[in-house]
């Protein structure tokens, strides 16, 4: 009886097997953590940009290079009849430079406006979240300021008051519509809207320390004023 030979069985490559697998794992991390990114920049924008309590009790920010631009080509004259219309061109602003003066006649508020936040910026005037809407965007515009420089009188808006943003481009207007008052943890009144909307907001005013409690004043837009000729300065003469 003839003896049955043997099957013989590769050995299996227990590295390779090992490698690919790493492999494999590294490549779905990576591809998971890609699609994360956009929405941990935009939370975490808000709430170091948003509410920059950090920022307002530190000396400096550490923003090596930060170059800051005043403008003074703005102007906050009326513009004429026949020089706006109701659509035009909006100029992204870079970061540190001042591209707005915003009004309040009602209380007393005259204040440049700076695009991006830092302390640096935040002694010089009113900061706007570079997360939310470029003025005469559609969406909500966040703007804030130091309870006891800038935005000192903010408490001072009462509902129905006029607040107007003045940029190189056009001229915004806003109607106070509601006065509101939230923790420092509440996004609420600072994400991003579908209504055309103008957000303000400071800390509550207090004798000691830093409050968390922010109030805020919540504008409904009145109208959209974009100059049709080369700047502002130009249409308001």
């Amino acid at each position: 009886m003839a003896k049955e030979k043997k099957k013989i069985y590769p050995r299996a490559n227990v590295p390779l097997y090992v490698l690919t697998g790493m492999a494999i794992f590294v490549l779905s991390a990576s591809i998971l953590f890609a699609a994360a990114i956009v929405p941990y920049d935009t939370c975490k924008t808000y709430l170091n940009i948003a509410f920059m309590d950090n920022m307002k009790i530190k000396p400096s920010t550490g923003l090596d290079g930060l170059v800051i631009t005043e403008n003074e080509n703005i102007s906050t004259e009326t513009p004429a009849a026949g020089t706006t219309a109701d659509e035009g061109e909006i100029i992204r602003p870079s970061f540190g430079e001042q591209y707005a003066v915003l009004e309040c006649e009602a209380a007393a508020i005259e204040v440049p406006v700076y695009w991006g936040s830092s302390a640096e910026l935040l002694e010089r005037g009113a900061c706007q979240s570079t997360s939310s809407k470029v003025i005469g965007d559609t969406g909500n515009v966040v703007i804030d300021a130091h309870v006891n420089t800038f935005f000192a009188n903010l408490s001072k808006i009462k509902v129905g008051d006029t607040v107007t943003l003045y940029t190189e481009y056009g001229v915004f207007t806003y109607k106070a519509r509601e006065l509101v008052t939230f923790e420092n943890t509440n996004k609420k009144y600072v994400l991003p809207s579908e209504e055309d909307r103008l957000t303000l907001y400071t800390c509550q005013a207090q004798v000691l320390g830093t409050s968390s409690t922010r109030i805020g004043v919540l504008c409904e837009l009145e109208s959209k004023q974009f100059y049709t000729s080369a700047s502002g300065e130009e249409a308001a003469e």
